[in-house]
């Protein structure tokens, strides 16, 4: 049995299992993907996404099938085959192949991968279709089993947002919708939406104020994902693909209200991929500088900025250390986008949950403060920074900004009061002042303007 126009589904399912045990020991599932032959990458990537949003159900059941865990390889495929058999509900993806078909390309994979343990394989998820019922409702009852997140997640999200977790949960089970950037300097995201409409591609601009772009609306949202070449104009530097919440950095560090002056001094303090600094160069003329410690990632910035035909002053450098780059001149505006546990874009990374470890939050907290203290110096009286990190995590937000702004500072930090605090990949967002059509739409962000008075 064949994936649709594709390669073996078994041969999948294998490569699919290796992902998900890679993850499982550790490893970004980014990276391991990078690594996958060209022909199986795109069949891996969905239907390692589809395994690590139900990996915690599935984990659940294999627990119960078989109470002895397998060896590590016959244990991977095993909770491919049981996510991928999981029954979703409402607004989830639907398993992408018949049941019947999954088992028995799952046990042909298993013929290649542990001869020895294809039997077995065959009569845990022969067993698991006989007894559904009775076995998903017990699974059910256990958070992680329920959730599909680790329980220290679970936890820290009860006592973050006891009115909204159970929300936030489900949300990140969903796939995310593919979001655009139309170039402000290229067109506008209208005419966009019509030239897609012309194409036959369904898209629908986001027009709302939270989503307007110093008043001109380019983020749009397509009906069905695609892969980026075959969007019209992208090679061009037409668009780019950026969640709606992503968006809202640029137009916040440039000042709805009170605008920066052209060419002012700018640094994007923690640059890579780039999206955020090619945003403000397609809004304003600026000074950019873009910075990032790592220099391979630097090179996402440069091919970036020469897609779009930008240009910024591009460097290697910790932001934590800046008498290790910074020339002595202060900056009219700093985009602090900085490391976080990225807990706020599991839809669109869902093996950032089982990577992530409750320590993490603590220790990419206090870099969140390092930076914080090491650039504010760096911002000139009367400037601003905005300061961002795509968690939904309170340490990492609300709290980290109230402890910076408790802390004593030259040049008096105040708050702008159109920082738009926390934003949550959820309809309950509404009540944070975002609209309830674009809340649901958008990642998991937060974003706190600070001005130097």
């Amino acid at each position: 049995m064949n994936a649709p126009h594709g390669p073996p589904l078994a041969r999948l399912l294998d490569a699919t299992a290796d992902a998900v045990a890679a993850v499982r020991a550790g490893r970004s599932l980014t990276d391991v993907l990078a690594r996958v032959p060209a022909e199986l990458r795109p069949g891996v990537q969905a239907l390692s996404f589809h395994a690590l949003r139900w990996l915690g159900s599935a984990q659940g059941l294999r627990e119960r099938l078989a109470p002895k865990p397998p060896p590590a390889s016959v244990d991977a495929l095993l909770l491919v085959a049981l996510a991928l058999l999981w029954p979703t509900g409402p607004g989830d993806a639907p398993p992408p192949y018949p049941e019947h078909t999954l088992v028995d390309q799952a046990v042909a994979a298993m013929h290649q991968r542990a001869p020895a343990a294809a039997s077995f394989a065959n009569a845990v998820l022969r067993r698991f279709l006989r007894e559904r019922e009775a076995l998903v409702e017990a699974v059910r009852h256990a958070p992680v089993g329920a959730f599909n997140h680790p329980l220290w997640w679970i936890e820290r999200l009860k006592r973050d947002w006891p009115a909204q977790w159970q929300a936030l949960l489900l949300t990140a089970n969903r796939k995310p919708p593919m979001t655009l950037r139309v170039n402000a300097r290229r067109g506008s995201g209208t005419a966009y939406v019509q030239r897609l409409a012309a194409l036959g591609r369904g898209a629908t601009l986001l027009d709302d104020p939270p989503w307007q772009t110093l008043g001109r609306g380019q983020a749009v949202v397509l009906d069905e994902p695609c892969p980026v070449a075959a969007l019209h104009g992208f090679a061009e530097g037409e668009v780019s693909v950026q969640d709606a919440a992503a968006q809202r950095a640029a137009p916040l560090l440039l000042g709805l209200g009170e605008p920066l002056p052209p060419g002012a001094r700018v640094l994007d303090a923690c640059a890579a991929p780039g999206g955020k600094t090619a945003h403000l160069l397609e809004l304003a003329e600026l000074d950019l500088l873009a910075l990032d410690n790592d220099p391979a990632r630097l090179a996402r910035v440069q091919q970036t900025l020469q897609r779009l035909q930008l240009r910024a002053t591009v460097q290697a450098g910790d932001a934590r250390q800046p008498r290790q780059w910074w020339d002595g001149r202060p900056f009219d505006a700093i985009l602090l986008d900085a490391p976080c546990t990225a807990s706020g874009i599991v839809r669109r990374h869902p093996d950032v949950r089982w990577l992530r470890r409750a320590d993490d939050v603590h220790a990419l907290a206090q870099v969140q403060a390092d930076l914080l203290e090491a650039l504010w110096p760096l911002v000139k009286p009367g400037g601003r920074l905005l300061f961002a990190t795509c968690s939904v995590f309170r340490d990492e937000g609300s709290r980290q900004i109230d402890a910076f702004m408790q802390r004593p500072h030259p040049g008096a930090p105040r708050l702008d009061d159109a920082s738009p605090g926390h934003l949550l990949p959820s309809p309950d967002n509404a009540a944070q002042g975002s609209p309830a059509r674009g809340a649901a739409l958008q990642d998991g962000f937060f974003y706190a303007l600070i001005h130097k008075t």
